[in-house]
């Protein structure tokens, strides 16, 4: 059975992890009371969860910014203008990936910041094989999922809330990466296409150049004088 991310309990009653931790106060983290939620934004928010976008997001907060309600808003956006989301401690929030699993959010943090100091080397090596000329596929993915996971979307700490300097500013910062990564893979593109061409330069296509016909003016009879 596999694990669902972002779920768990604050007391008796189920939350939607949207920020594992707030920045400059790591250990609270801010939360949505699913049970609170009209249909409206509920249904949409739940979907998302259970989406592979909201699975393979560090914070839910990324996905649910790209994310609309049934009315057609953001729903970050709507969470945060209509007071929805708390800030909690991690200690008093129970993660649930499965039924029969359960982990204090805390716990759950120390964990994946392991993870992530393990993808962060993994992303050094990858860089210096790439200076060196020499780059795995494979290692490319992993970079650009290290690069998509440490992306994080700011929070206003003092107000436990989202501000609308920081949603703008992070979508800027998601555009950025996005582009970015379509260079990266269009470099490689280019990088392995020169390398097979070395391989075999048979299958290289030689594309010919069109032969401009040459004109040949005629030239004008000179006019016969009669004395």
């Amino acid at each position: 059975m596999a694990f669902t991310r972002h779920v768990g309990k604050h007391g008796d009653r189920k939350v939607a992890v949207v920020f594992r931790e707030v920045p400059g106060e790591p250990h609270m983290a801010l939360v949505v009371y699913t049970e609170l939620l009209n249909q409206n934004i509920h249904d949409p928010l739940i979907a998302c969860i259970n989406s592979d976008i909201g699975q393979n997001s560090k914070d839910l907060a990324d996905a649910l910014n790209r994310t609309h309600t049934r009315d057609g808003k953001i729903i970050l956006q709507v969470l945060h203008s209509e007071g929805m989301l708390k800030k909690v401690q991690c200690d008093n929030i129970i993660m649930i990936p499965q039924p029969n699993v359960q982990i204090k959010l805390s716990e759950l943090n120390k964990i994946l910041d392991e993870m992530e100091k393990g993808e962060d080397a993994v992303r050094r090596m990858a860089e210096l094989d790439s200076q060196r000329g020499i780059q795995d596929p494979a290692q490319v993915a992993r970079q650009m999922r290290a690069n998509r996971d440490a992306q994080t979307a700011p929070v206003n700490a003092a107000q436990g809330a989202l501000g609308d300097s920081a949603l703008a500013n992070n979508l800027r910062q998601q555009a950025a990466k996005m582009s970015a990564e379509a260079k990266g893979l269009l470099a490689e593109a280019d990088r392995m296409l020169k390398e097979a061409a070395v391989l075999d330069p048979s299958s290289v296509v030689v594309e010919s150049k069109p032969v401009k016909a040459k004109v040949v003016k005629p030239k004008k009879a000179k006019a016969k004088v009669t004395v």
